[in-house]
């Protein structure tokens, strides 16, 4: 790989960096949620801390010790349903935005307690009944569709793969038969039938997901060969998050883990305008993780460190054994 930035590249990364620096004040000021900026200098070690491993030459990944195998999770967990093994049956009515106004800003509106209402907008708490009161009005549409339980590469106890490209996600979950999520899916499967704000309801908690982790300042020239021993040391370096299904509490309404917060994961867009590549669910920093928010600046091309994915698939037929479907 050129070890020099694309000019796209380096406009993308540029933008993450101008972020950064932005940031310093605000999360100076606001430590309320356990998030705030380390006042580390910037050298770095010289080799990882962590066991990363290079996947298919492109992704990292931290080795697990031990894995949990797909049909033991959904023996215990109960919601898989007509998918297959490893993924969660989703199915029910979920909230649109209309000429009533747009969900997440008609959330925004119930709010009780905001952290910070600039950039990263972080909400404490939401009115559970409020909220409740507008979304009874709200239009829905039918949803039914089957997603990874956990992030890629699904499995309890395994760390989510990294450094992913979107075009690349694509095809990591086409070789399993399946597909990047939507971002409507994604959202349906993070919020449920209530469209709540955070998959496990209206307060924010940092110990239900991994979130608010504080926010490392990072360089990105050593991320730019992406499968050099200079980029794992630097991902080393920043890296907070935790191995799927760590934080049991992290878990959705349909019994998805992870959704909000660990890592950013790849989605398709539902606009007709803008990237096709979006990111939804935050990662461990102090930012919105909320299950509405998305965030559409980066190109298909992109990587970073603490993005991956997740896939889903259409339901398949009753009559089809799905106990049998490729190994996952």
């Amino acid at each position: 790989m050129n070890a020099r930035l694309s000019p796209v590249r380096r406009a993308a990364l540029g933008a993450l960096k101008l972020a950064a620096v932005s940031l310093v004040p605000f999360l100076l000021r606001h430590d309320r949620m356990g998030g705030g900026i380390e006042s580390e200098e910037l050298l770095r070690p010289l080799a990882p801390s962590r066991p990363w491993v290079l996947v298919s030459g492109r992704f990292w990944q931290i080795e697990s010790a031990s894995s949990e195998d797909a049909a033991l999770t959904d023996s215990a967990e109960g919601t898989r349903g007509q998918c297959a093994p490893g993924m969660v049956e989703v199915q029910g009515l979920m909230k649109v935005d209309s000429a009533n106004g747009n969900v997440e800003l008609l959330q925004d509106s119930t709010c009780t307690d905001w952290i910070d209402r600039d950039f990263p907008a972080r909400c404490a708490a939401f009115d559970m009944d409020k909220w409740r009161g507008i979304a009874r009005d709200l239009p829905t549409a039918s949803m039914h569709f089957c997603i990874d339980r956990f992030e890629y590469p699904n499995r309890k106890g395994a760390y989510p793969i990294i450094a992913v490209t979107f075009y690349e996600a694509e095809s990591v979950c086409a070789a399993r038969q399946e597909r990047l999520c939507t971002e409507d899916e994604w959202t349906f499967a993070c919020e449920g039938e209530e469209a709540r704000p955070y998959p496990y309801g209206y307060a924010r908690d940092p110990k239900a997901c991994v979130i608010d982790r504080p926010w490392k300042l990072f360089d990105e020239e050593r991320l730019a060969v992406r499968d050099s021993a200079l980029a794992v040391a630097e991902i080393d370096y920043v890296w907070q998050g935790e191995a799927s299904g760590a934080s049991g509490g992290c878990r959705s309404p349909f019994g998805v883990y992870d959704m909000t917060g660990n890592v950013d994961e790849w989605t398709r867009s539902v606009q007709p305008e803008g990237y096709r590549s979006i990111f939804k669910g935050g990662y461990w920093g102090p930012v919105r993780a909320r299950c509405r928010a998305a965030t559409r600046a980066h190109n298909e091309d992109f990587y970073f460190y603490q993005q991956g994915l997740r896939c889903c698939s259409d339901v398949p037929p009753a009559d089809q054994d799905s106990s049998t479907d490729q190994a996952r």
